[in-house]
């Protein structure tokens, strides 16, 4: 059996149950898939025999290397961050798909499926808005490093985590689906299933909302830059803008309530594996805890850039939390009293 035939939700999230008994077919199926290339029937039965986690893995697998040939072609490094807020979902309804193909229960992956593809949506308009589809576009950060850091080893970089590791973290942060794959005949779906969607959802609308409020700062800060005067109706004043950062609305509780929200969805999905499998932790937390991670040495990187472009942001660091609101200090929120600075 291409998936294990289980009987409790528990043991649903071992490792040595699940996962290790076909680790042995990622080997063979690159030469099956080949063998099976001309034939649709025979790569129906190649997907349905192969496990499901085994084939999303080697799909990862199989990107890296297109995304690190066209990255050196192009000399253009943010090829994986043009599928980002794509293939977490191309993933979940792989996992619904196969569920759907072996005649399993899949009412609780038709809904993860669904608020996947609305993660997707909103993240892939914000990015779309800003220009990442453009030809030629790429994240600033890249070439910050690239300045940085000499050819060969850049060269390295790319090789081991722009275009290998980042592909198998989109990867590994669905593989709580896998869980709940595998618990689907066992875990009827309830009202518990409904709260997890709510608060993945609730955390899309919170990101969706920060963006938009960072889209209509930066649309305000451009216009004011260029014609010195504050857009008629703009909710933002002149030192708002002049400051060159968004200490507003969400943006007053958290320095980055986007990524906060981002992160929740991915920890939710790993919630929600747990109470399914009835187990406190499982294998499948190191695609949260990767992702968290990335996050973190990331916002890390980006405020360092941004502390010295901006003199006040220093200031908005002490006074709000990173992602998580800060219940110290100045209070929640109490940026604006002053605009960073005190006026003589």
């Amino acid at each position: 059996m291409a998936i294990p035939m289980l009987k409790s939700a528990v043991a649903c999230a071992d490792f040595s149950r699940t996962v290790q008994p076909y680790i042995s077919q990622l080997n063979d199926l690159p030469q099956q898939v080949l063998q099976s290339a001309t034939s649709l029937q025979a790569l129906k039965e190649l997907y349905l025999n192969t496990n499901p986690l085994i084939s999303a893995f080697a799909f990862s697998l199989f990107l890296a290397p297109i995304f690190l040939v066209v990255s050196e072609i192009n000399k253009n490094y943010s090829q994986v961050d043009r599928v980002w807020s794509l293939l977490p979902t191309v993933y979940n309804l792989h996992y619904a798909v196969y569920g759907h193909a072996r005649g399993l229960p899949t009412q609780r992956l038709n809904s993860l499926t669904i608020i996947s593809a609305i993660w997707s949506a909103r993240l892939t308009f914000n990015y779309w808005r800003k220009g990442g589809y453009t030809v030629g576009s790429e994240d600033y950060r890249w070439e910050i490093l690239r300045k940085h850091i000499n050819p060969p080893l850049f060269f390295i970089f790319n090789v081991i985590f722009i275009s290998l590791a980042q592909s198998v973290l989109l990867f590994t942060i669905t593989t709580p689906t896998y869980l709940l794959l595998l618990t689907s005949s066992i875990v009827k779906p309830d009202m518990t299933d409904m709260v997890f969607g709510q608060f993945m959802l609730i955390a899309v609308f919170l990101a969706f909302i920060a963006d938009q409020q960072q889209w209509d700062f930066q649309n305000a800060k451009k216009s004011y830059q260029s014609t010195a005067k504050v857009p008629p109706g703009s909710q933002f004043s002149a030192r708002d803008l002049d400051r060159g950062f968004l200490t507003k609305g969400l943006w007053s509780l958290s320095r980055h309530p986007n990524f906060l929200a981002e992160q929740s969805v991915w920890i939710t999905l790993y919630l929600w594996s747990c109470w399914t499998t009835h187990t406190y932790y499982n294998w499948s937390a190191v695609g949260a805890a990767s992702y968290l991670t990335l996050f973190q040495a990331s916002t890390w990187f980006t405020e360092l850039v941004t502390a010295k472009k901006y003199p006040d942001y220093k200031t908005y660091q002490q006074r709000v939390g990173m992602f998580v609101p800060s219940l110290v200090g100045r209070g929640i929120g109490d940026f604006n009293d002053e605009g960073g600075k005190k006026e003589k």
